[in-house]
């Protein structure tokens, strides 16, 4: 089979409403704020989000959960349309609807209601999970989990299963790939310990681990990233976010779980999906969260939902629909030394998102003569990419970035000390739309030509040396 892989999705489906508005004054009749309505949205929650996130690449999804006759099941099927192939359990009840309600994008109240009994499942479900490449059970306490506990047992033993707990849930089936739990229900599913620290961590992953015995736990922990775990005294690995990123974190733990299965379904190994998991949530909770309008749009007739986070153009479109600030550099980047990567961090700091213009092989070529570039456009985009404090590149083929800078039109344009802001050919286009240019201190010493010069030098010692 070429392509993604079938991810079945096996868990608890929510209906998440948001109401948001503005609080300027509390009620009269008690020390509550008073919300005034500016708007609100209803999505798929739960399993529904994490299957919706995992569908996003146009993977084959199938989220197996229970729905009823309700008009909250009935909403999450129009939310899920096109997006998953759905296999029902019968609901007895009705679906849970968690209601958030938001003062200036923050939650004030969170109110909870609905609730079911999920049936047994049929054949359809057993044969979807016998040809899964990998599945995933978002487990939210309601017992879907714990109906199909045989069907998810066998499938534990011969294909990757990511169980991502509640401490209302069932425990894990034994020979779960990665368990995922937040520090907040680690900390509720090991009530005997105490502390916040990493070493505190690593020894609740580890005495879940062997309860469970999991191959893997792996604690997620929001700003400092994930912690994995295994039974027994081995030293635990740490993948940090990559950024700080700040906005609704809601779902963040759907999108990390999602990511993870759907990148072991791939045939990627633990490590390498939980590095790729925490980069996607850190851009999914830049973006907005859940709450994303973006992420619910219609799908189009052909291609995903949702283009992936890295697409600078819906990126940048993003940033700025939720009033973020998107900055841009660019450059050729032919060899990433020390200068860049300084650079780059400082300029991911001024805003939301850092996106990198690169020029094209043929326009460094152009620009910088013959031998260069030395390392072809894509590899340069891939080392780019792999760098925590950039967000997306964008490749441009002209001599100059400006075509490309009228479509992302950045809020900041950087470029390195040995610019000064008024040679910068970009600063009027930037002036045109309320845009800044602006030059940030560079390492002294630090350039590609040097690196290239150096380079040869020593390649001619070296051949000196070998024929004497």
């Amino acid at each position: 089979m070429t392509g993604p892989k079938l991810l079945v999705v096996v868990g608890d489906v929510l209906l998440d409403e948001d109401i948001e508005g503005v609080a300027a004054r509390l009620a009269p009749d008690a020390p509550a704020p008073v919300v005034d309505v500016t708007g609100g949205h209803r999505h798929p929650g739960g399993a529904g989000l994490a299957a919706a996130l995992a569908a996003r690449d146009g993977r084959d999804v199938v989220l197996v959960t229970a729905l009823g006759d309700d008009p909250a099941s009935e909403t999450v099927r129009r939310g899920l349309g096109d997006r998953v192939r759905l296999l029902e359990l019968p609901l007895d009840g009705t679906l849970p609807v968690k209601t958030r309600v938001l003062a200036g994008g923050r939650p004030v109240v969170r109110i909870d209601r609905g609730g079911g009994t999920p049936g047994e499942p049929d054949e359809a479900v057993r044969e979807a999970l016998s040809g899964a490449h990998a599945v995933l059970v978002a487990d939210y306490g309601r017992r879907t989990a714990g109906v199909l506990r045989p069907y998810l047992e066998a499938a534990a033993r011969r294909t990757p299963l990511v169980w991502d707990p509640h401490p209302k849930g069932d425990p894990p089936v034994p020979g779960a790939r990665l368990v995922t739990p937040n520090a907040a229900e680690a900390l509720a599913l090991c009530p005997g310990s105490a502390g916040s620290s990493l070493g505190a961590y690593a020894a609740r992953g580890a005495e879940l681990a062997a309860r469970w015995r999991a191959a893997g736990v792996a604690v997620t922990l929001g700003d400092r990233g994930v912690l994995l775990t295994r039974s027994g005294a081995g030293t635990p690995m740490l993948v940090p976010a990559p950024y700080r990123a700040d906005g609704d974190p809601c779902g963040a733990g759907d999108c990390f779980a999602a990511t993870t299965a759907a990148a072991l379904a791939d045939g990627l190994l633990p490590e390498e999906a939980l590095q790729r998991a925490v980069a996607e949530a850190a851009a999914f909770v830049a973006a907005g969260g859940a709450g994303n309008p973006e992420l619910w749009r219609a799908r189009a007739a052909s291609g995903p939902a949702v283009q992936p986070a890295a697409d600078a153009f819906e990126l940048a479109e993003s940033v700025r629909a939720r009033g973020g600030t998107v900055v841009a550099t660019g450059g050729c980047f032919d060899l990433v030394h020390a200068g860049h990567v300084a650079l780059l961090e400082s300029a991911r700091r001024i805003g939301d998102c850092l996106i990198v213009c690169l020029n094209s092989d043929a326009s460094v070529a152009r620009r910088k003569g013959r031998g260069r570039p030395i390392n072809p456009a894509a590899d340069r985009a891939r080392v780019l990419s792999a760098l925590g404090s950039v967000d997306a590149v964008v490749v441009f083929e002209e001599d100059t970035p400006q075509a490309v800078l009228g479509r992302l039109r950045p809020d900041v344009w950087v470029k390195g000390g040995d610019y000064s802001a008024r040679d910068l050919p970009e600063a009027g286009a930037l002036r045109s739309w309320g845009g800044q240019a602006v030059v940030l201190p560079y390492l002294d010493g630090r350039s590609t030509t040097l690196l290239t010069r150096r380079a040869a030098k020593a390649a001619g010692v070296a051949l000196k040396a070998a024929g004497s």
